[in-house]
């Protein structure tokens, strides 16, 4: 299958250092929906036989020389070949027009990469897994539930993007009404977008956070709009997201069936997170009435909030991600 030529860039970009214990290298592939995808690949400089792979991709917003490289590249440390890839439509990866989202592609994302890990010569196809990261945290699991080449899955610090866009933060919007004045908004904005032959959008996040701000907001702008975890192509800087971007997400519920996974879930949280309750539900439905709960496990770090779980690695459960993998993948 013919795939975009993408300009992927040659230099280290990331936000965190380079391994010395891995090789890394840029590769692409493409989607069911013939989308192609760039990724960052890491693998561990010695190992024996065929290895287990990880596919990796999150924050929601965020590219993949962000936090999904730095899992990435800390897993492959630790004896898996990993990607970290850039959702469609996003970073490096094609689509036009950019920074839209869709539930149904964003899970065909994770599939996609399932594909391309199942035919690398140096990975063995019965030993994959994915991890999301945020609202692609809710992604993996959704893919979870639909492939059965998954073995393994973790979500960290998850969102699920279609109840945040349906019923705003905290539910504080479920309800008719404000579900009905955020489809016309939407609705308004794409005859503007179409008339204008262009795509408006939301704008980035602010340099600083104004008075009286929510205290996720202040954790988002001390990571992306600082040097902490800042990168051009996030959306967290630049035009950001388009503002008909997530719409789809408000009439379109993911994991309706995630207590048919069979196989292992490990979901992990932060304690003081705002978005911790996305998780402790998810977790909540997928084993109610699942006969597979042997291999479901639900992680919460005391203390810890949203994106602490982006990039601090004191707090980052690394040592029982490991352990997990190593379990399930073998």
């Amino acid at each position: 299958m013919m795939e975009d030529k993408l300009n992927l860039t040659k230099t280290w970009d990331k936000t965190f250092p380079k391994s010395n214990q891995v090789e890394h290298r840029k590769v692409t592939f493409h989607t069911r929906y013939g989308l192609t995808l760039a990724a960052d690949m890491y693998t561990p400089k010695t190992y024996e036989g065929k290895l287990a792979a990880i596919a990796i991709s999150g924050p929601f917003g965020a590219v993949k020389e962000q936090a999904s490289g730095l899992y990435a590249q800390t897993l492959a440390e630790r004896g898996f070949l990993t990607i970290a890839f850039d959702p469609s439509y996003t970073g490096e990866s094609s689509g036009f027009p950019r920074n839209v989202a869709s539930p149904d592609i964003n899970t065909e994302d994770f599939l996609a990469a399932v594909d391309f890990l199942s035919v690398q010569e140096n990975v063995d196809p019965e030993k994959i897994g994915i991890l999301g990261i945020c609202g692609f945290g809710g992604m993996a699991l959704n893919a979870a539930a639909l492939d059965t080449r998954i073995k393994a899955t973790i979500t960290s610090t998850m969102y699920d993007m279609t109840r945040v866009n349906a019923n705003g933060y905290f539910d504080e919007e479920d309800n008719e009404e404000s579900r009905y004045e955020k489809r016309k908004a939407m609705s308004l904005q794409r005859t503007l977008d179409y008339k204008n032959n262009d795509y408006a959008h939301a704008g980035a996040l602010p340099d600083e956070a104004p008075e009286q701000a929510p205290q996720y907001l202040i954790d988002y702008i001390d990571y992306y709009r600082t040097k902490r975890g800042y990168h051009p192509r996030s959306q967290g800087n630049g035009k950001g997201w388009n503002v008909t971007g997530c719409q789809s997400f408000m009439n379109m519920p993911i994991l309706q069936y995630s207590n048919e996974i069979r196989s292992a879930v490990l979901m992990i949280h932060g304690e003081k997170a705002h978005s911790v309750y996305f998780t402790k539900d998810a977790y909540a439905n997928m084993i109610n009435d699942n006969k597979y709960t042997e291999n479901k496990e639900l992680l919460i770090i005391p203390g810890a909030v949203h994106t602490d779980l982006y990039d601090q690695t004191d707090i980052i459960p690394f040592d029982t991600i490991t352990d997990f993998y190593q379990t399930y993948l073998k």
